[in-house]
């Protein structure tokens, strides 16, 4: 890892720490739940930057993931009456999901319009599945699924073995933000090592890296159950948000969402999501307020605009018209070059 690099997620860990920190004790609770909605969301856009933009597998299916674990979570913390496995829990489920379905199409070698496909009907099943739940038989160990009715009341975030430490709306602010910080530097650190490196490869030039000596399959699965376990920590950071899950994260207009998120901040980066999820979350709550305006009419335009004038996303764009300024600069009349 370079020294810039160091400099540079060092200042955004210390930045970002202090912003979570402080920030609580300037903001009306209202403005701090949002935001923690949004670092919930965010994370989930996350597993879908770095499984798309780097490895280049386009998945459909991240919000069967983010919800899988929001209902581990669920189940696990009512069961347990304790959040100190239920975390891990919730986590480790959609890992195994990713695996399992992963194995079989990258093993398969399915294109990625199969892979696409196959992801959004698995989140599509799943969806019908839990809305079938209704009925009492539908149990893990004391926690009934509930159907459409979802499951309520899930107990919050506790201290690792005391129940009586639990987390309110400003602690869960500084959990999910400080979450949101890990993952974002954890890829990057990710990303600059050799499994990163060779990622990037993949995506770039599946055929040379197999003639490498790189089982591309193998490194597909892997980043499929990364991306599917940062998927999953969103869920639990979103049932604890909410106090509430049912099968809604796993409709069709829900596992839209991420992909919206990355292609309008940016494919390629991990900033772009970041932004493109406060900005149309934030967006999205507040037309929700009014009645005027279709919120998925609003936002179906936004995206069609995005995609037909900026395709690059906000932050390509951005670093585009910078460099080209830069280039502009250069190259003027008068100054001096080497």
């Amino acid at each position: 890892m370079n020294r810039s690099l160091t400099i540079q997620l060092g200042l955004v860990a210390i930045v970002g720490g202090l912003l979570v920190l402080i920030l609580p004790s300037y903001l009306g609770i209202d403005r701090v739940l949002q935001l923690t909605l949004n670092f919930a969301f965010s994370v989930l856009a996350l597993s879908l930057a770095f499984l798309w933009g780097y490895a280049g597998v386009f998945s459909f299916g991240q919000a069967a993931f983010f919800g899988v674990g929001a209902y581990a979570y669920a189940a696990a913390a009512i069961n347990f009456g304790d959040s100190t496995w239920a975390v891990p829990i919730a986590i480790l489920t959609p890992v195994l999901l990713s695996v399992l379905l992963g194995y079989f199409m990258f093993y398969a070698r399915l294109t990625s319009i199969y892979v696409a496909v196959i992801t959004l009907v698995v989140t599509l099943i799943i969806y019908k599945f839990m809305g079938q739940t209704a009925k009492p038989s539908y149990m893990i160990g004391n926690a009934s699924l509930g159907g459409y009715n979802g499951i309520p009341a899930i107990p919050p975030l506790n201290v690792p073995g005391r129940i009586d430490l639990w987390a309110g709306p400003v602690e869960m602010f500084r959990i999910a933000g400080g979450v949101l910080l890990a993952v974002y530097i954890g890829l990057r650190l990710l990303l600059v090592s050799r499994l990163g490196r060779v990622l990037v490869g993949m995506r770039e030039n599946e055929l040379r890296m197999e003639l490498m000596g790189f089982d591309t399959r193998l490194l597909k699965v892997v980043a499929f159950a990364i991306s599917a376990a940062i998927a999953g920590l969103g869920g639990v950071l979103f049932a604890n948000w909410n106090a509430f899950i049912d099968p809604h994260v796993f409709n069709l207009a829900f596992a839209a969402q991420p992909i919206i998120w990355v292609i309008i901040g940016g494919l390629g980066t991990l900033t772009g999501p970041i932004l493109g999820t406060v900005v149309l979350s934030t967006l999205s709550l507040e037309l929700g307020t009014q009645k005027m305006l279709d919120v998925n009419l609003v936002l179906g335009a936004i995206f069609t605009i995005f995609v037909l004038l900026v395709p690059q996303g906000i932050i390509p764009s951005i670093r585009a018209f910078l460099e080209n300024r830069r280039a502009g600069a250069a190259n003027k009349p008068g100054v001096a070059h080497e």
